[in-house]
């Protein structure tokens, strides 16, 4: 092959996209009216649904206990494992004052 041919050569590029499947399920509560109000008006002065705000408010409560309870796992892990203080045990007196 020339390489005048060799560099026309067609390069095809493939992207792979994986597709997670999320099951959504309703959840029912009961809630004040009051309570339900604002909810609603907080949700409008956001632009969106009360669902949406109550689906990222608990995303995010799971993600700081799931990242609490890593963290806590970590530090038991090292307390575990203790620290090199590098501590000797102190010498007798008759060692210190060697006569």
């Amino acid at each position: 092959m020339s390489p005048r041919l060799s560099a026309r050569k067609t390069v095809l590029h493939v992207d792979v996209v994986l597709v997670s499947i999320i099951m959504k399920t309703n959840v029912t509560l009961k809630l004040d009216t009051s309570l339900l109000r604002e909810a609603r008006v907080l949700a409008a002065e956001e632009g969106r649904s009360i669902s949406g705000l109550l689906t990222d408010r608990l995303e995010a409560i799971v993600r700081e206990r799931k990242a609490f309870d890593k963290a806590r796992r970590r530090a038991l892990a090292r307390l575990r494992e203790g620290l090199d203080l590098r501590w000797t045990p102190p010498k007798s007196r008759d060692e210190l004052h060697e006569r």
